[in-house]
């Protein structure tokens, strides 16, 4: 049993020691090493401490403490656009010198919040991994904001790929306001100083929240090309939840891809969060219904829509009484003995007295509460007694014709189809109106929201590799400083207290089944261990074998004793033999000889029986039979 235990112990520790090593998840060089590769340097912190000949005890007692966990820093180093791209901004030189701040007002709003005054800066997120790098931070609460830039060229849909993508940290939260993003279409009217929410905008993208309501949108001006008119059409809900992206203060690489077969992506995180069709999967639809209800169209008046009416030759029976009604006194009910008639339900209180201060002028006549009478505690009851009421058998209720199918039923009435004045089909609708430059025109309540590495290109593996470059490099940096999964468990519970409950019933309670599976099982007979692998049949049970052991040692004493009789019979005979040498024995000596032999017979017998019973019993001699 000790040595069960301590087995049980040794492996309990060993699932904990694996438990903990995997909550401590990989090692922070091995996550900078596969996300970065040969771009990344990571720099090694350690300080052997080797200052002279003065300082080699100090440098010895430190080695002998156990070693700490290293955390490598990541070097940051700014990416590089390679490859056709048409914008991209880092915000490393430190400056806005390439973006336009907006200096119009807002319309139809009142003119304390009309300006776009909100401030803007380029600066190092507020608990930055990566020194030095820089990025664009939205300053205000409660302001309008609004900022753009050119592109190096307009980009225009043909044969490729639009992919658009850009970074964002909510670095206090965000309660509600916008992160997202316009591309401005090419008009020759387009001027960025007077960048508005009116300003004509190709594509709309980014993340946007108010109260629980997570956003993330993909919204397109597409143009109608009978009328010219410009309507928004909106992509689908992502089916992912969102929730985190806004509340994790980490930073998220949010991407916009568009085919030119009409297929999108919405990818954050550079995982699809949302898909679709240009064609299929926007409200409202990017082309109309070729037919429409005709808006002149009536009902007629004599149009019937009931499908089922009364049966008019229905006749209500003669027997059919509406006026019984649905309960009855019960006729069978016995009032109960010790009922008592004359006693009320309630008493007024004998113990009760009016208050000395009891005003009979201003508070009328003083009355003692009532309380439940003492006298029909132990009664079945008190009062007047009255049946119980029981359903009626003779009740119908009120008599109504049965319905039947309306034979003038022509269904329900809808306006008939018309040709749409207004049909039209487009096919493309991945052919959008080009755009030359990006904006960001947005309200928030909450401020210090931090935008980087905007980029926009019609090469993926182009963007690709600038997402490695920028988004990448915080990833393994935000990686290489947070803690463990078991602090990370822990801090959860901390803010959710309903977790622990989680947490017993996926790991502690595993843990105790798993001693109490080791620690009281069945116990192994020391007997059972002794047998040994052998092509001798063994006994299947304790008993067997002791009657076998007795059956021996019984054969062994009556060997023993024939053994000392056998020198006193032929010391006594020794006499007789000289002189009748030739002669038989006597009678008497003869009996005595065929008893002895008779009982030799019996125990060799018995001892035959037994253990071929033993045999016969055997599993391995079951086995052979079986055969």
């Amino acid at each position: 049993m000790a040595q069960t235990l301590r087995l049980c112990v040794v492996a309990v520790l060993a699932l904990a020691l694996i438990s903990l090593s995997q909550a401590q998840g990989p090692s922070e060089e091995d996550l900078v090493e596969d996300i970065m590769g040969d771009e990344m340097d990571v720099e090694d912190d350690l300080d052997l401490g080797i200052a002279g000949d003065e300082e080699e005890e100090e440098v010895a007692a430190k080695e002998a403490e156990p070693a700490a966990p290293v955390i490598p820093k990541v070097t940051y180093k700014a990416p590089e656009p390679m490859g056709e791209h048409f914008f991209a901004e880092s915000f490393d030189r430190g400056t806005l010198d390439s973006w336009v701040l907006s200096k119009a007002k807002k319309e139809d709003i009142d003119e304390d919040i009309a300006k776009y005054d909100g401030q803007w800066s380029v600066e190092d997120m507020k608990d930055s991994k990566l020194p030095g790098d820089k990025g664009l931070v939205l300053k205000s609460r409660a302001k309008h904001h609004a900022i753009s830039a050119q592109l190096l060229r307009p980009f225009i849909f043909d044969s490729k790929p639009l992919i658009l993508q850009y970074e964002v940290n909510f670095q206090t939260g965000i309660d509600c306001g916008g992160a997202y993003i316009k591309l401005l279409t090419q008009t020759p009217d387009l001027d960025l100083d007077q960048f508005v929410d009116k300003t004509p905008y190709t594509i709309m993208f980014g993340p946007d929240k108010c109260g629980e309501d997570y956003k993330l949108h993909l919204i397109f001006r597409h143009k109608n090309p009978k009328t010219g008119e410009y309507e928004e059409k909106h992509a689908k809900k992502p089916d992912a939840d969102l929730r985190t992206y806004y509340t994790d203060k980490k930073t998220h690489l949010y991407t916009l891809v568009l085919n030119p077969d009409n297929s999108f992506e919405v990818l954050v995180d550079q995982t699809v969060v949302n898909s679709g069709n240009l064609l299929t999967d926007m409200t409202p639809a990017v082309n109309p219904a070729a037919e429409i209800e005709d808006p002149e169209d009536s009902k007629p008046e004599d149009w019937d829509e009931m499908p089922k009416i009364q049966d008019p030759a229905a006749v209500k029976p003669e027997d059919w009484d509406e006026d019984a009604p649905a309960q009855i006194p019960d006729e069978a009910a016995v009032k109960p003995d010790g009922w008592l008639d004359g006693e009320p339900d309630y008493i007024s209180d004998p113990e009760a007295v009016k208050p000395e201060d009891w005003d009979e002028d201003m508070d009328g006549e003083w009355e003692a509460p009532q309380v439940p009478n003492p006298a029909c505690e132990a009664a079945p009851g008190c009062g007047a007694w009255q049946r119980p009421n029981v359903d009626n058998p003779s009740y119908k209720g009120k008599w109504k014709p049965a319905m039947i199918d309306n034979p003038n039923y022509q269904g329900v009435w809808k306006p008939r189809k018309v040709a749409n004045p207004d049909f039209f089909e487009d096919l493309h609708p991945f052919r959008m109106s080009p755009f030359s430059a990006v904006g960001l025109e947005l309200w928030s309540m909450s401020s210090d929201i931090f935008f980087d590495n905007f980029f926009i290109t019609n090469e993926r593996h182009t963007a690709d590799r600038w997402a490695t470059d920028g988004w990448g490099l915080k990833k393994a940096a935000e990686g290489a400083a947070e803690p463990g999964l078991a602090t990370q468990m822990l801090t959860a519970a901390e803010e959710r207290p309903w977790l622990w409950v989680v947490y017993v019933l996926t790991v502690a309670l595993p843990l105790v089944l798993i001693v109490v599976f080791c620690c009281t099982g069945k116990k192994k007979s020391p007997e059972a261990a002794e047998y040994k692998k052998t092509d001798e049949p063994q006994p299947d049970v304790k008993e067997e074998e002791e009657a076998a052991a007795a059956a021996e040692e019984e054969e062994e004493e009556e060997e023993e004793a024939a053994a000392a009789v056998a020198p006193k019979e032929q010391q006594e005979s020794a006499p007789a033999a000289d002189k009748k040498s030739d002669a038989e024995d006597s009678p008497a000596e003869k009996g005595e000889e065929e008893e002895e032999e008779e009982a030799q017979d019996e125990n060799d017998a018995s001892a035959e029986t037994l253990e071929d019973d033993v045999l016969r019993r055997s599993p391995r001699n079951r086995r052979v039979r079986k055969e």
